[in-house]
């Protein structure tokens, strides 16, 4: 699902801090594409910062 897939590479950079699009993609199994656009999408979310 997407909406999980989403939270778990949120929380992967919370922990880990900055990743490559190939090491999250290969965390969550799944491409460096879907990486891109699951980043852009988030890009569009009201996320606070801290």
């Amino acid at each position: 699902m997407r909406a999980s897939r989403l939270v778990s590479a949120l929380l992967l950079l919370q922990t880990k801090g900055r990743m490559t699009a190939q090491q999250l993609a290969t965390e969550l199994d799944i491409s460096v594409r879907t990486v891109y656009r699951d980043m852009e999408s988030l890009l569009h979310l009201p996320i606070p910062t801290g």
